[in-house]
């Protein structure tokens, strides 16, 4: 055996198979689960795709949901307060959500079908320096297990040591669809953040309700309520936040229809961000790469993190295929070409979750209720983070960008 092994068959592991297929190498992915089992769990996430993560959808020939048909077109705000703001923000192109029980399954399939080569097996930590001497390179896409711990914590790009929100997301029929198709970021000062999504799953297109809980705040008893135990005092629970909390959503609701759409679409849970070290040097002198979960863990709130993996995969793909030399230089060229977008990820994230919000974060999102230009520029970064974090890494940056706007 040899060519390269990737441990995990989410976004990142595969989206890197596949671009090494293209490329005729020779590829093994390793998964703990099966498609069948990937498509009947547990609501995994709710992530969104980009268009710069379309683009790449398309480029590596998995592009199997039509974006005029899946996808939506910009961010509905709504900041809470004393005087509440409601304003859009437009893409320049559209992006799209699809339930990754359906996504993976459907790639894994392109993947084996292209000729990659798929073990179903568990891997540890343990494991990884013996699949080094079957493979020129192996990457670390998965964070589950220890696998996320072969590689040092980054204390300097990691600033929490415990999740700054609780988290609850479920997938809901009933909820009309706003004008035009859009998510919606809604931020209830002191409680925490609520993102809705419109999202394709098996039972064809619902809306995923993210509620970002701040610790101690009126929202935190979603991340506790047991939707099996009462499901119809659940679904009451979060009309009631809604209408307290993020009215623009609640406005949509009928009444009649609201409900969870099954029990499996319900996922509940903490967080830590995390950014860990590129790559590792193993007991027998060779190299393992991080990548996905096992590279850098972040907050949902702006809907980056399959966002990063793939943009990840990319990167470390064509290092791959440019520079076949698994040595230290390679680990260092591939932390150099995706550093600035997926640690701008992980920062800018970082920055949206810190309780109190920093004041120069306010200052952009005011100023953006006023500007439509400003509105469709931050929305638009959401596909380049690193753009985002220019204007918001300093309060003199944000002052500097809206004064060159004329916003200040």
């Amino acid at each position: 055996m040899a060519g390269i092994g990737i441990i995990g068959a989410g976004v990142a592991g595969l989206h890197l198979g596949l671009l090494l297929r293209q490329h005729d190498i020779p590829v093994t992915i390793y998964s703990d689960r099966t498609g069948e089992q990937l498509a009947g769990g547990r609501l995994p996430n709710t992530v969104a795709h980009h268009h710069t993560t379309v683009r790449r959808e398309q480029a590596l020939g998995v592009d199997h949901w039509d974006i005029a048909e899946y996808g939506y077109f910009g961010h509905h705000h709504y900041l809470g307060g004393p005087e509440p703001q409601r304003f859009f923000g437009a893409y320049s192109a559209p992006s799209r959500a699809i339930d990754h029980r359906i996504y993976l399954p459907r790639l894994l399939r392109d993947f084996r079908e292209r000729g990659g080569d798929f073990r179903v097996r568990s891997v540890r930590a343990a494991d990884v320096v013996a699949l080094s001497e079957q493979h020129e390179l192996v990457v670390v896409a998965s964070g589950r297990g220890d696998l996320a711990g072969m590689f040092p914590r980054r204390t300097d790009r990691s600033p929490y040591d415990a999740p700054q929100r609780r988290l609850c997301v479920g997938l809901f029929d009933g909820v009309a669809e706003n004008e035009p198709r859009s998510v919606t970021l809604s931020i209830s000062p002191g409680h925490g953040e609520m993102v809705e999504i419109p999202l394709h799953s098996f039972e064809g297109p619902v809306k995923a309700l993210l509620f970002e809980a701040i610790p101690g705040g009126d929202l935190e008893v979603l991340a506790d309520a047991r939707y099996d135990d009462d499901p119809a005092g659940f679904e009451r629970l979060v009309r009631d936040r809604l209408r307290a909390h993020h009215p623009t959503t609640f406005e949509r609701i009928d009444h009649h229809r609201f409900r969870l759409t099954r029990p499996l679409d319900l996922l509940q849970g903490a967080l830590v961000p995390t950014v860990r070290e590129d790559w590792v040097r193993l007991p027998n002198g060779r190299y393992a790469i991080a990548l996905g979960d096992a590279h850098t863990v972040v907050d949902p709130v702006v809907g980056q993190g399959a966002n990063s993996a793939s943009y990840s995969a990319w990167e470390l793909g064509h290092t791959i295929i440019e520079d076949p030399a698994f040595d230290e230089r390679f680990c260092r060229k591939v932390a150099r070409r995706r550093g600035d977008r997926v640690h701008a990820i992980s920062d800018w994230t970082n920055l949206m979750i810190r309780t109190p919000p920093p004041p120069h974060l306010l200052d952009l999102l005011g100023a953006m209720a006023g500007d439509q230009a400003l509105a469709d520029e931050f929305t638009e970064n959401f596909n380049y983070p690193e753009r985002q974090w220019d204007v918001l890494a300093t309060p003199e940056r944000t002052r500097n960008h809206l004064a060159r706007r004329g916003s200040t």
